[in-house]
């Protein structure tokens, strides 16, 4: 079934962010360096695992990113999933139009040739392997490469606007 763009809906932009925002999620940065550039990192919440074979992964970036062109053209990427204590990381990879995200963020290079940032959770090195339009924003798809838990811990959280942890109930 397909529904078409123009259908009307009950409520606005501001009601949609709000309802969902009820729904935590992970924040991971995504990253990729284009041969000869400076590499490229975008702070994604809308990350996913799509299929165990082949092993696909999938984020959500929006059409109007600055970044998302420049991961897209290097044509493989880096799937960092933050820990708690890297509150600060989210917001330095999420200012819109930043010349070098990076700068003072230590990292190595995967064997794939994306940038793995230290002190993630886990990691996830992929080949760019499609890209559909979403509405105002794209599907990307990534084949699994290599993967691996770095520095086990809690995840950073995103819930109702803010930043947290897990806890687990007793």
């Amino acid at each position: 079934m397909t529904i078409s763009g123009t259908d009307s809906v009950a409520f606005d932009g501001a009601t949609f962010r709000r309802v969902l925002g009820h729904y935590p999620t992970g924040v991971c940065v995504v990253t990729a360096t284009e041969a000869g550039k400076t590499p490229a990192g975008m702070v994604v919440g809308s990350f996913t695992s799509v299929s165990l074979d082949p092993p696909l992964v999938a984020f959500f970036p929006a059409k109007n990113s600055q970044s998302w062109p420049l991961i897209e053209r290097a044509g493989k990427f880096c799937v960092n999933i933050l820990a708690s204590d890297q509150q600060p990381l989210c917001q330095q990879f999420s200012v819109k139009g930043a010349e070098d995200k990076f700068a003072g963020v230590t990292h190595r290079v995967s064997a794939n040739g994306s940038p793995i940032l230290d002190g993630v959770v886990a990691w996830i090195d992929c080949r760019l392997d499609a890209v559909h339009e979403a509405g105002d924003h794209y599907i990307v798809l990534g084949r699994v490469m290599a993967l691996e838990v770095e520095t086990p811990g809690k995840p950073l959280l995103f819930f109702q606007g803010g930043y947290g942890e897990f806890a687990q109930l007793s």
